[in-house]
């Protein structure tokens, strides 16, 4: 089962590399653009590998690494809405995207720090 989830992961990074670098090459040029495909490739691989373990770390390490989490998928989560907003066609579509995502944040840290176990 092991080698299964490992070649999933592998398929997963493969697709990931190929579409940032797809991304960076269609951005050529575009500091601000090659920055965010940069950012979103070091960030999204970097929340999985930080989760928590399960019941197997004790409480204070959990509470280390759900911070860890909360705080990489805000970042991605306000980095994507940052983009999409800008490219809205009025400022009420923006806001809806600025809505969403502040939705998405608020969710995340209820169900990572205020759930029952």
């Amino acid at each position: 089962m092991a080698q299964r989830d490992d070649a999933h992961v592998d398929d997963w990074l493969l697709v990931l590399t190929l579409s940032s670098g797809a991304a960076a090459c269609r951005a050529a040029g575009d500091a601000a653009s090659i920055a965010f495909v940069l950012a979103g490739y070091v960030g999204a691989p970097a929340a999985p590998r930080r989760a928590p373990p399960g019941e197997a770390a004790d409480n204070g390490r959990k509470g280390r690494l759900r911070r860890a989490v909360w705080s990489l998928s805000t970042l991605l989560t306000v980095m994507f809405a940052w983009r999409v907003a800008a490219v809205m066609p009025n400022w009420p579509a923006a806001l809806l995207v600025w809505a969403l995502a502040a939705a998405t944040t608020v969710g995340g840290f209820v169900a990572l720090f205020h759930r029952r176990p």
